[in-house]
């Protein structure tokens, strides 16, 4: 496995991620910001949360370049599609699986049931991140597949 490869390549891979879906955010394409919602998770203060939840996000991202690391070592190969591929089926994990578990685990996240009370709360993500606006899907899969073809293009295989 090349290290130095996953640190490097998945640090820009995360970079590219981070920045089409906070451009996203900015061009009101989707409310939804993970940085916040990761950070929240851990202070009640939004302006630290932000900023918080930049570093988890990223150290999320060079954990998963990882993982795609390991898929391309066991594959003998790196390519653009397969890394593009991986990125749909991460994008769909993390849509699908992850951001619904939210509510559940967040503390400072309404669920279905249990609507914001006198403290702020965030917004209950729904089905495939679609309170967060309709385009949010759209978004978070070409995040995510665009980061997953920057770490097959690049990766090097090997040590």
């Amino acid at each position: 496995m090349n290290v130095g490869s996953i640190l490097l390549w998945g640090f820009v891979a995360t970079l590219a991620l981070t920045t089409i879906q906070s451009g996203a955010q900015a061009l009101k394409l989707t409310r939804m910001s993970l940085p916040l919602m990761l950070g929240t998770m851990f202070t009640g203060d939004w302006e630290r949360a932000r900023v918080w939840g930049f570093g988890i996000h990223f150290v999320n991202g060079w954990l998963f370049s990882l993982v795609y690391a390991l898929v391309f070592q066991s594959w003998g190969h790196a390519s653009w599609w397969t890394g593009g591929l991986l990125g749909i089926g991460h994008g769909l994990f993390i849509l699908v699986v992850l951001v619904p578990l939210l509510p559940s685990v967040h503390p400072r996240m309404a669920t279905e049931t249990r609507q914001p009370a006198a403290t702020a709360l965030l917004e209950p993500p729904g089905a495939l991140a679609m309170n967060y606006g309709v385009r949010t899907p759209l978004v978070t899969l070409l995040g995510h597949i665009v980061y997953g073809v920057i770490l097959g293009a690049f990766y090097v295989i090997g040590g």
